[in-house]
């Protein structure tokens, strides 16, 4: 595993995003890993490592959380600088197309960036999220995001993570533990903050105040311009993506194939082999 970083730009001036890289650095088989609303590259870890021999895999930290700079600006955090920020990584790594496997808003970037002309994802990984999120979802998302309580310690903060993540399935006890860590960083006086900077929550609690609440939010027009292969995973108990929803984009737009796995919400993880031999299999087959 390679620690580096990739300066990208705002309307409010630079900043850096923090990106781990694992595999051959020349390899030209490359898979981006984006991560969810509050997560980290660096849940990517086992992923990562156990694809490592095929792919050059990346794994950034979205601005705003993890290693990566906060912004000055709370009203820029949102898709289109993710996508900015994004394309500018892509040209980093100096790869003519990419394979790329997004958790939730990682998988919203990563429409966004597929379903324009000429893009340079060519297969598509959408891990519990698609053009239809429920409302009931973003109703629990709404509770936590940017309430960012303070932890004595690493068990206090484990606890935390368990509860608020309980949807993510039966994990280890090394599963969690390593998620733990990577959400939390400490801070000067000693006691532990989550890892990402409570202003991303902003622009999420305004739209939902501009609409009356949390409401369905639709994206069938970006879904349906989507043209490369493209799977979608659902967690068996996903409050987020519906089976309706899987259905519809198996039909709609790039007819993706589907794969729901059993006694997880949102999101899968992909910690175990079982759950990184769903993308090994999806991409060597598109990839022949």
């Amino acid at each position: 595993m390679r620690e580096r970083k990739v300066q990208c730009l705002s309307p409010m001036g630079f900043h850096d995003m923090a990106y781990t890289e694992w595999g051959d650095p020349a390899n030209p088989r490359v898979l981006v890993c984006v991560h969810g609303l509050t997560r980290c590259g660096r849940d990517f870890d086992f992923m990562a490592q156990a694809l490592a021999d095929e792919f050059r895999v990346i794994c950034p930290d979205v601005v705003g959380r993890g290693r990566s700079s906060w912004l000055k600006n709370p009203a820029l955090y949102g898709i289109p600088q993710y996508c900015t920020d994004l394309v500018t990584l892509l040209a980093r790594l100096d790869a003519e197309t990419v394979n790329w496997f997004g958790t939730s808003m990682g998988g919203l970037i990563g429409m966004a960036l597929a379903a324009p002309e000429n893009s340079p994802i060519a297969h598509l990984v959408l891990n519990d999220v698609g053009p239809v999120i429920s409302a009931e979802a973003i109703a629990r998302i709404g509770e936590y995001v940017g309430r960012t309580p303070r932890f004595a310690d690493l068990g206090q903060a484990e606890i935390y993570h368990r509860v608020v993540f309980a949807s993510f399935g039966q994990l280890s006890d090394a599963q969690w533990r390593h998620l733990t860590e990577q959400g939390v960083r400490q801070a000067d006086d000693g006691l532990w903050d989550i890892h990402y900077d409570p202003a991303i929550a902003e622009p999420f609690r305004q739209a939902m105040q501009v609409e009356g609440g949390a409401r369905n939010m639709t994206l069938w027009t970006m879904y349906e311009a989507i043209r490369c292969p493209t799977l979608v995973v659902r967690g068996e108990n996903s409050d987020l993506l519906t089976r309706e929803t899987v259905a519809e984009m198996a039909r709609r737009g790039p007819k993706a194939a589907t794969v729901e796995v059993a006694a997880v919400g949102h999101a899968p993880t992909f910690m175990d082999e079982a759950q990184v031999a769903i993308v090994r299999s999806f991409l060597a087959r598109e990839m022949r």
